[in-house]
């Protein structure tokens, strides 16, 4: 991971989205649509040592600092913004090239600078101890489904679809011998090209209606109800539900040990930061150690 990363001052890719079932591309069964971002909340004049940060350039960084208010995006946008400037003069005192990629020397800089603290077999093994939920493989829903799509978006389609989906389950008569061939006459998911399969899907990865249906069903029981999303509704068939298992410790040391050490770099980096930041002159931001 690069360390102007692990400071959130480089823009980072977009957040990803929840995956959708790879047998259910159509989105009949996918996670939760992509979140609204916050309006532009544009705050007071900001500025490190007389050069200025403008209000434009903290308009565009905000889209990598998602956060749940635009003021809050805002503030932060503008506090990576301070900071890479702080950094890349921090680089021209220190007489690094000048005619290299200024990402580069600020990442030379920061290696130089900044060292973490190799965290101890004990550390390690005290996060696994304390926390062994987080090493825990999430549970499987081993399942199928028939999705009903209204032709319309209006209330009297919708209700048509439903009542398609009800006839449906009662031909089904709770038997899942059924299910694969009525998936493959009715359901408007391509996953109806594989009987309905969404395969083995983790707990969380799921629109939040069919997943609760799912952990309510039993194994080989199909919902005796459609289960409506903004896709349509749902004839649910869970096939099996497969429990996570707790990872060993020997098998999740490594990314303690890499966890520890980037927390230890990531607050060694923000004192550096504010030493830096104490002897300059910063408006609008704080870039304290806390």
């Amino acid at each position: 991971m690069r360390k102007l990363d692990v400071l959130n001052i480089n823009a980072p890719a977009p957040r990803p989205q929840p995956v959708m079932p790879s047998a259910c591309e159509s989105g009949g069964c996918g996670g939760s649509e992509a979140p609204v971002s916050s309006p532009l909340a544009i705050g007071g004049a900001v500025s490190i040592d007389g050069v200025e940060i403008g209000d434009e350039d903290i308009a565009r960084e905000m889209q990598y600092h998602p956060a749940a208010t635009g003021e809050e995006a805002w503030t932060e946008a503008a506090r990576a913004l301070v900071v890479r400037e702080l950094l890349r003069q921090e680089c021209s005192r220190q007489g690094l090239a000048d005619d290299g990629d200024e990402e580069e020397r600020i990442q030379a800089l920061l290696e130089d600078q900044v060292t973490a603290a190799s965290p101890s077999e004990e550390e390690c093994r005290q996060v696994y101890d304390a926390q062994r939920e987080r090493f825990h493989t999430p549970d499987l829903f081993e399942s199928a489904h028939i999705l009903i799509e209204p032709e319309e978006d209006d209330d009297d389609h919708w209700a048509a679809a439903k009542l398609k989906a009800e006839r449906i389950i009662v031909e089904l008569d709770g038997k899942p011998a059924r299910f694969a061939a009525a998936a493959r006459l009715h359901s408007s998911c391509t996953s109806a090209q594989q009987d309905g399969s969404l395969g083995q899907i983790p707990r969380g990865e799921l629109v939040e209606a069919v997943e609760r249906e799912l952990e309510a069903l039993g194994e080989g029981a199909i919902s005796p109800t459609p289960i409506r999303s903004r896709f349509g509704w749902h004839i649910l068939l869970l096939r099996k539900r497969i429990a996570g298992r707790q990872l060993p410790y020997d098998m999740v040391r490594d990314k303690i040990a890499d966890m520890l050490e980037a927390r230890s770099w990531t607050m060694e980096a923000t004192r550096y930061i504010a030493s830096l930041a104490a002897d300059r002159k910063v408006v609008g931001v704080d870039l304290g150690a806390g």
